[in-house]
């Protein structure tokens, strides 16, 4: 027996009971995923139809079948795959790719406004100071050693007890 699906008017037809013209018209009326669906006989343990029960629902799938169907895809996609590597479909492959690319945009417009912050900083204490160019390779130097010592992390509060000679 052989279901017709048409994707774009989501009823099933009964194969034996639509003439050849009517199909035709059917299939031309779908979207160009047109797809034949068969029924046969599946042989598996109870213990895997009783699990496929419990998570097709799960999964989000409509029935029984489509759960099933979804499992083999994914196997038959595991089972090409060039690499010896575990298997992950394009699908979660690209949404990765997108979002550490979104990441790294967040990331490089954050440390573009920091970088403009920090020079109007530097700017406004540079306009009041008065230290010679020895003296602020110094004070750079010393600079980098506190925070490699505070592994990157530090703040105003360390800088005015650095200062203090707290």
């Amino acid at each position: 027996m052989i279901w017709v699906v048409n994707l774009t008017n989501p009823r099933i037809y009964n194969r034996n009971k639509v003439s050849e013209q009517e199909l035709k018209m059917i299939m031309e009326n779908s979207s160009n995923r047109k797809e034949i669906k068969r029924k046969f006989a599946l042989w598996a343990r109870t213990s895997t139809l009783e699990r496929t029960k419990e998570w097709y629902e799960k999964d989000n799938c409509r029935s029984q079948s489509e759960f099933i169907e979804k499992a083999i895809l994914f196997y038959i996609g595991y089972l090409s795959s060039n690499e010896n590597q575990e298997y992950l479909p394009e699908v979660i492959t690209s949404t990765l790719k997108g979002i550490v690319k979104e990441s790294e945009n967040k990331t490089s417009r954050m440390l573009f406004k920091l970088a403009v912050e920090l020079a109007v900083t530097m700017n406004v204490i540079a306009s009041d100071s008065d230290i010679d160019k020895l003296t602020l390779e110094k004070l750079r130097g010393s600079c980098v050693k506190e925070v490699k010592s505070l592994n990157g992390s530090f703040s105003f509060n360390d800088a005015l007890e650095w200062q203090r000679g707290e």
